[in-house]
Formats: C-alpha cells, structure tokens, sequence
C-alpha cells in the first residue's frame, strides 16, 4: 500500500518548526531529509525514523518496524502529534545520521 499525499503533508506540518525539512517520492513512498540528511520517511502511512542511540533513548517502548522487504529496521514514530516532541527527536538524531554519499561523475 502506497502512502498518502495528505499523510505527508500531515508529518511536513508536524516538522513545520525545523528549517530545511524536504523530502524525495520513491516507489508510492516519501524520504524525509533533514539538512540533507536523510533521517526517516513515510512507508504504508507509517512515520518511521532510523534506528540510533538518540532515537532509541527517546522512544525507548516503540516497535521496530521493517519499512519495506529486504529494508533494515526503522522505529516506528507513535507521538506525531506532538510538534515539539518531532522537533527534538530530529535535532538530536542530526549527529548520528551518515552524511549523504557523494554522487560520481560520469
């Protein structure tokens, strides 16, 4: 099942108090990039976010969820509702996250 537009608009809101939030559609799904780091993504209408130390301190009780078949676990993002609470966990994962892999040229 692909996610909805409007449930991406949805979590664009909730993250509306982070600057350079931008995401990228991908096979009926959404990536989520945080200064250009990409830090989660909207899978099946799920909001869910990479597992590191940060993510798993804050939400120590959430599953863990497989995005997609042959995808590594993500953490599944149960407080959407709660601007502020998105806004820290992005912030303090931002360090952990790998910085994107340079593009080769052709």
């Amino acid at each position: 099942m692909a996610s909805s537009k409007d449930y991406l608009e949805f979590i664009l809101e909730q993250l509306s108090g982070l600057d350079e939030i931008s995401y990228r559609a991908m096979m009926g799904e959404y990536i989520l990039y945080y200064r250009g780091k990409v830090f989660g993504g909207i899978y099946d209408n799920r909001f869910l976010v990479k597992l590191t130390e940060s993510s798993v301190k804050m939400m120590p009780d959430t599953s863990k969820e497989i995005p997609y078949e042959g995808a590594k676990e993500m953490i599944l993002v149960e407080e959407v509702d709660n601007k502020e609470f998105l806004r820290e966990l992005v912030e303090v994962m931002y360090d952990e996250l790998p910085s994107p892999k340079a593009k080769k040229r052709s």
